[in-house]
C-alpha cells in the first residue's frame, strides 16, 4: 500500500548499546554478552519502524561528534534515508543491561547542550524538509525551549503533526496549546501524572484523553496503558485495542513502535481504527525483541490479526 512521505524529528537522538550480564552487581568487573549497537533516539526508531513496514519515511536527525558519525553509519546501513543536521556538540549514548533474570537496567545521558543559534536553525532546516506528515518524538536535550513542538506546529501547520514527547516539552504542550496538533501519544504514567490522579481503569484513561481533545491540545490522542493495550480518542469517540498476550523480553521501543506503525497508516489514509490497530501490533512485537532491537514486520502482521479494538464510553 503507498503511503504518503513521512519525516520524523528527532533532536536527542542517542547510539543505543545493549547486552546481557548473568547478574549486575556493585565491585566486580561484570563481563557483557550478546552486546547490540542501534541507531536511537525516539523519531529514529519511529522511522526505522516505518522504513521497515515499507513506509515512504525520511529520518532528520541532530547528530554531531564520534558518537554522531557512528551512528549516522549505523542507520544509513538500515537503508532509512538520513537528513542530518549537524551540531557542534557530541551526540549521546545509552546502556541497556539484561540479567539472566529477565530484570534490565537503562541508563541514559541527558545530551550535551544546544546553542541558543541553533533553535532557529533547526526550525527553518525541518520547514524546508517536510512534505506531508511529520513525527516529533522522543526527548529534547538541554538548551532546546519546551515550547519547541509549539514553534514547530507553528512553522508546519499544526494538523499535519504527530508529537510523542515527554517532560518540560509535553508539559508546555499542554498547558498552552496554541492549535490542535493532529495526534499527541503520552504513555500511562505521562497520562497519570498531566491528570494529577490514577487513571486505574481504562474508562478513566478514555475520559482524560477526551478531556484533552477538549481543551485543544490535539485532534487524536492515544494513551498507552502498558499490557492493556492503547486508547484512541478522537471526534468519533474512543477506541481500546488489546494486544494479545506475548513473551515480554524488552520494552524499550515499544511506543516508539506504536507511533511508527500508527503514524504509517494514517499516512496510507487509512482509518484511525486501522492505524490503532497497527501500532498495538508494533508495539507488542516490539515488546516480543531483544534488548533494544524493534519490530519484526512479520510479527507486526501476525499480531494485528489478534488486536481486538472496541469502542469505549468516556
Amino acid at each position: 500500500m503507498t503511503s504518503a512521505p513521512i519525516l520524523t524529528i528527532t533532536l536527542n537522538p542517542a547510539l543505543d548499546l545493549s547486552a546481557r550480564v548473568s547478574r549486575m552487581e556493585a565491585g566486580p568487573k561484570l563481563r557483557l554478552q550478546d552486546v547490540l549497537r542501534e541507531p536511537g533516539g525516539g523519531g529514529v526508531n519511529v522511522a526505522r519502524v516505518i522504513h521497515r513496514l515499507g513506509g515512504a519515511v525520511c529520518a532528520w536527525v541532530a547528530l554531531g561528534g564520534a558518537t554522531g558519525v557512528q551512528h549516522r553509519a549505523l542507520l544509513q546501513a538500515q537503508g532509512v534515508t538520513l537528513r542530518a543536521f549537524e551540531l557542534p556538540v557530541e551526540t549521546r549514548q545509552s546502556w541497556a543491561v539484561t540479567e539472566a533474570s529477565g530484570a534490565q537496567f537503562r541508563l541514559q545521558l541527558p545530551g550535551d547542550p544546544w546553542p541558543e543559534a541553533e533553535i532557529t536553525r533547526a526550525l527553518d532546516d525541518i520547514a524546508q524538509a517536510a512534505p506531508g506528515l511529520v513525527v516529533l518524538s522522543g526527548s529534547q536535550p538541554p538548551g532546546v525551549p519546551a515550547a519547541f513542538p509549539t514553534m514547530l506546529a507553528a512553522r508546519l501547520g499544526s494538523g499535519r503533526l504527530i508529537i510523542d514527547t515527554s517532560g518540560p516539552a509535553l508539559l508546555q504542550l499542554i498547558a498552552a496549546p496554541a492549535a490542535p496538533v493532529r495526534v499527541l501519544r503520552l504513555d500511562q504514567a505521562e497520562a497519570e501524572a498531566q491528570a494529577g490522579q490514577p487513571l486505574s481503569a481504562a474508562q478513566d484513561t478514555a475520559r482524560f484523553a477526551q478531556a484533552l481533545r477538549a481543551r485543544g491540545v490535539a485532534e487524536m490522542v492515544c494513551i498507552a496503558r502498558g499490557a492493556d493495550g492503547n486508547i484512541l480518542a478522537d471526534a468519533s469517540g474512543c477506541l481500546h485495542c488489546c494486544p494479545p498476550q506475548v513473551p515480554e523480553r524488552s520494552k524499550i521501543g515499544a511506543g516508539d513502535s506504536f507511533t511508527g506503525a500508527f503514524a504509517l497508516a494514517l499516512a496510507q489514509g487509512r482509518p484511525a481504527r486501522d492505524a490503532l490497530r497497527e501500532g498495538t501490533a508494533a508495539a507488542a512485537a516490539t515488546v516480543m525483541s531483544v534488548g533494544t532491537a524493534l519490530c519484526a514486520p512479520d510479527d507486526v502482521h501476525a499480531l494485528a490479526a489478534q488486536c481486538r479494538v472496541m469502542p469505549l464510553d468516556s
